[in-house]
């Protein structure tokens, strides 16, 4: 599969690039970049690959079959219809749109065009979550009673501001997708959002969830970025016992030390066994050894789901039941209520 980068910031240069160039099938055909900094950036990186000023000129060029679009949040609507009116399969990254009923129509329109629309939902590829899920498929925590899963992260330069940015877009699109994935669908949201003023508007820059799921579970979620934290956590209460693991994100650790899955396939992704977590149950005490971060297996997925008429491995369905949750999120916040998902 044949791919066009649009977006050479963080997001396209960090977290799809490096794994797109990792995946089994999949070719790097092309990256947009405007901005001298990032065209320069692009160039260095990759100097084998084509560099294009728009998506327009990308698809002009012809060769690729796929895109996969990773500009701001505001500009990713137009660009994933311009890539369907096309005929070329979309990755879009998260959030894919503004709301639930944004991905909705999303959604429709690449059906009727006949083509894949995956969301970059990498997160599920998380060495941590991995671990956790291989735990809760195999029944080691008997029946779940709660999850609670954190993310704050140090890096206040990359919080989106105003009314198309914020912290539950941003890393609530992953957190709760993963407990969807986790848990099943949600019934209902309680939530806070702590808010800020920037010059682009007021901007959500912590939140904590309760989202109760359908089966009876809870999870709790919360997240932040301005907090001069660096958390990441879960920890999980069955009837057959407890699941706590603290780890370091590594994948995207590795990827800003200048490491690419690539250097070292086999080796790549792995928590260091001083972080790996530990069930406790009747039994006694055990170090769960950490399972492979693999976000390149999402592109490898989505190669599949192309040539085979699959579904890709994170749907827009799935999508935007997650959109779903963030809009009650954001009701429940402001109203102080519970809102239940219909």
């Amino acid at each position: 599969m044949r791919i066009g980068l649009v977006g050479y910031g963080d997001g396209g240069r960090y977290f799809h690039a490096p794994f797109i160039a990792a995946a089994r099938g999949v070719e790097l055909a092309g990256i947009v970049a405007r901005s001298p900094e990032r065209l320069a950036a692009a160039a260095a990186d990759y100097p084998d690959v084509p560099v294009y000023p728009s998506l327009t000129a990308l698809l002009a060029a012809g060769g690729v079959d796929a895109v996969t679009i990773t500009t701001p949040p505001q500009t990713r609507r137009e660009l994933v219809m311009e890539a369907i009116a096309a005929g070329v399969h979309v990755v879009a990254d998260k959030p894919f749109a503004p709301d639930a009923d944004g991905a909705r129509r999303l959604d429709a329109a690449a059906k009727a065009g006949g083509v894949v629309l995956g969301v970059f939902h990498n997160r599920r590829y998380d060495a941590d979550f991995r671990t956790l899920k291989k735990l809760v498929d195999g029944g080691r925590l008997g029946r779940l009673w709660r999850v609670h899963s954190r993310m704050d992260l140090d890096n206040p330069h990359t919080l989106e501001a105003g009314p198309t940015g914020g912290l539950l877009r941003d890393l609530g699109s992953h957190l709760v997708d993963q407990m969807l994935f986790l848990l099943g669908p949600v019934a209902a949201v309680d939530a806070q959002l702590d808010m800020i003023d920037r010059p682009e508007g007021p901007t959500d820059a912590s939140f904590t969830l309760t989202l109760r799921h359908e089966s009876g579970v809870h999870s709790h979620l919360s997240a932040s970025k301005l907090n001069r934290l660096a958390v990441r956590s879960f920890r999980v209460y069955g009837d057959g016992g407890s699941y706590e693991q603290s780890g370091t994100d590594v994948q995207a650790q590795a990827i800003f030390a200048g490491r690419r899955p690539l250097d070292d396939l086999a080796g790549w992704g792995y928590e260091a066994e001083a972080l790996w977590g530990t069930l406790r149950t009747a039994a006694g005490a055990e170090r769960v050894p950490s399972e492979q971060g693999r976000y390149h297996d999402y592109y490898q997925g989505f190669a599949r789901a192309v040539a085979e008429g699959t579904p890709p491995p994170v749907t827009a369905a799935e999508a935007t039941e997650a959109l779903a949750v963030l809009d009650a999120a954001r009701v429940s916040a402001t109203e102080g209520r519970t809102v239940r998902i219909e």
